[in-house]
């Protein structure tokens, strides 16, 4: 890839130009200085010659060789000869010399001559060099002081002329920088005297038809998505989506919940009386009450399973809860005034199993199916439980939950496990942190378990608080090269005391320890309070460290935050990687989604790998990163604890 260029069109030319000019006036300058040397040197020296020729003349006359002594030390001085020797083979025959003189001696110029008149003698001379006893003065140098002014401010006109014609070449530039750090949208149209004005306004119709494309790449990602995953109708999950999640909490460890069947009866009377729109409304105003009634529990879905028929998945909630919801939610339908022919005390009828882990899917649905068809032998509005042994009953209130928290962050918060990320090369990409608590009797309970609990008592921030020291303690203690991930409420960054306190404890921490910790989000919680968490979200950002948004898929939402918050990674919900290579429907998602990121920086992972044919399918897909069991099992990070885990797999 091509790397930008770090000076500018301008500064360019001008500093070439600058150059140009400033090295024609040194050549000048040096040829000036060497040439006004040479012309003092050959005057010198002809002007010596005439004095030599005048004394060889001298010595040649007998009748003025008495006299020479007399006349020749003042036409020595005045020619500014410091020395003079007149010698012969025998020795020297005549000396001057000046006592006092400005000049050192180092500096005086050397000339020996031959004296044709009387062979075998010869004269050295020692002269001051020419210009020796000039300084620089203005009359004498104003020629040469007004042509350096001249070609000054000459180059600053044309520098400043240079500057105002590429004005535009520079304004194009400048918006080229910005689309490249991908700030396209704010330079959708350019200046008017951005110049060449041909690129600049094929550059405003390839932004706009850029603008459109991704537009409709998003609304074709987001069909995608909602076709394969949601109901047209009711805008809720849809039995692919429902088969999945279902499937995939079965098989986790420590999963307990309910499975909900609603149908509505006599729906081909209904159809026929009231129309197809008709039917339509009523499955929609019955879809709205079931959708409000499940929003006090974040895990639960609601699906569409047929026509008629809707189905709920409640999730780590007992029994004792289960039943408490299906009254509340017959109670909720029965506020309802159903049209004709529907009767009003006979329309809705609900069957409910419960499961853990381990169950087969089917046999959960053939259970829930009884049920209802127990319901609806009852001939009125109500709810029919399958009756079977529910192992796992661990209803917890808020009291209960509350001591049990209370008791976890006075002995210093949650333990954080381990779980490696690796990108396709099987690199080392960062390690998540997840956290655990332990219940009553010792035994572990995962982050999908108690955060109910959490945001039942309100307990969020203390959670979020006690990790995000956790991992700052273990970064500041490391080897100054492991990148932690840690997973952080999209609730408590919308508070403003959490976002004081995270800024303060951010700021205390030096800029190489920020870059290895990264804060992961759920999609879900981040897309319903966006607007509200950003500015934190943009604030961790701007301090140095990366955002990862967790559970993409979880449930279908836009993706416009990727453009927004800018993500280093986006981590796929197991749901959509469990048994991938066996369906396509997931595959699909999966291709959505990285179509999504493709052109932002943005990377896609996939959490809850666990087998090779699932990986090769990702990989296929095109997938940066892979995390779960495949790669490496979650460790705990107390020494103790991590050497029986150890233990136990070898």
């Amino acid at each position: 890839m091509r790397k930008v260029a770090g000076m500018k069109l301008t500064n360019r030319l001008v500093a070439f130009v600058t150059l140009i000019v400033v090295c024609a006036m040194f050549v000048l300058f040096i040829g000036g200085a060497v040439s006004f040397r040479k012309l003092g040197t050959d005057f010198l020296s002809h002007y010596l010659g005439k004095v030599v020729v005048e004394i060889d003349q001298a010595i040649a006359d007998p009748n003025t060789n008495e006299n020479i002594g007399l006349w020749l030390p003042q036409l020595l001085k005045a020619s500014d000869v410091v020395e003079l020797e007149i010698s012969s083979k025998t020795g020297m025959l005549y000396r001057y010399e000046q006592i006092q003189t400005a000049v050192k001696p180092l500096e005086l110029i050397e000339n020996r001559y031959d004296l044709p008149s009387n062979p075998g003698f010869f004269i050295t001379i020692k002269s001051v060099p020419p210009y020796a006893d000039f300084a620089y003065s203005i009359g004498a140098m104003s020629s040469l002081s007004l042509a350096v002014l001249v070609i000054v401010l000459a180059l600053t006109w044309g520098i400043k002329w240079l500057r105002t014609q590429l004005l535009g070449a520079e304004l194009l530039e400048h918006r080229g920088r910005l689309i490249l750090a991908g700030r396209a949208e704010d330079v959708q149209t350019g200046d008017d005297r951005e110049w060449p004005s041909t690129a600049s306004i094929a550059l405003d119709q390839m932004i706009v038809e850029l603008r459109d494309a991704r537009q409709e790449r998003s609304r074709f990602d987001t069909f995608i998505r909602s076709n394969t995953f949601l109901d047209k109708l009711t805008g809720a999950a849809n039995r692919v989506m429902f088969d999945n999640r279902l499937q995939t909490l079965l098989q986790d460890k420590g999963a307990q919940g309910a499975v909900l069947m609603l149908r509505i009866g006599d729906w081909e009377t209904l159809t026929q009386n009231s129309g197809k729109s008709g039917a339509d409304e009523w499955v929609k105003e019955v879809g709205n009450v079931l959708s409000n009634a499940i929003q006090r529990f974040p895990d639960a879905i609601l699906a569409r399973y047929y026509d008629t028929e809707f189905a709920i998945l409640l999730t780590h909630q007992s029994a004792k809860d289960a039943r408490l919801f299906a009254n509340q939610l017959m109670k909720a339908l029965a506020r309802l005034s159903p049209p004709d022919p529907l009767e009003e005390e006979n329309w809705a009828h609900m069957g409910m199993t419960f499961f853990s882990t381990g169950e087969r899917r089917g046999r959960l649905m053939e259970e829930a199916d009884m049920a209802k068809r127990s319901a609806v032998l009852q001939r009125s509005n109500g709810w029919h439980a399958f009756k079977k042994d529910v192992v796992a009953d661990e209803a917890r209130g808020s009291v209960r939950w509350r001591t049990l928290l209370g008791r976890v962050f006075e002995s210093g918060g949650p333990e954080l496990y381990r779980q490696v990320v690796q990108n396709t090369q099987g690199e080392l990409l960062h390690t998540e942190l997840l956290a655990r608590i332990k219940d009553e009797n010792g035994l572990v309970i995962k982050a999908s378990r108690f955060l109910n609990g959490i945001e039942l008592v309100g307990m969020n921030t203390v959670l979020d608080r006690s990790v995000v020291s956790k991992t700052l303690h273990q970064l500041r203690n490391g080897d100054g090269r492991e990148v932690l991930s840690l997973n952080i409420c999209a609730d408590s960054l919308r508070q403003r005391t959490f976002q004081i306190w995270l800024r303060d404890i951010l700021l205390q921490t030096p800029r190489s320890v920020l870059n290895r910790m990264q804060f992961e989000v759920s999609e879900g919680p981040l897309v319903k309070h966006f607007d509200a968490a950003r500015p934190a979200l943009r604030m961790v950002r701007a301090l140095g460290c990366p955002l990862v948004v967790d559970q993409a898929g979880r449930s279908v939402v836009s993706t416009h935050y990727v453009k927004d918050i800018q993500p280093k990674y986006i981590k796929l919900h197991r749901s959509l990687i469990r048994d991938i290579h066996q369906r396509p429907e997931n595959q699909l998602y999966v291709r959505s989604m990285l179509g999504a990121c493709e052109a932002t920086p943005t990377e896609v992972l996939a959490v809850g790998v666990e087998s090779e044919p699932e990986w090769n399918v990702l990989l296929q897909l095109g997938v940066q990163g892979g995390q779960g069991r495949l790669f490496g099992a979650e460790l705990s990070g107390n020494p103790v604890t991590l050497k029986r885990q150890r233990w136990r797999k070898k």
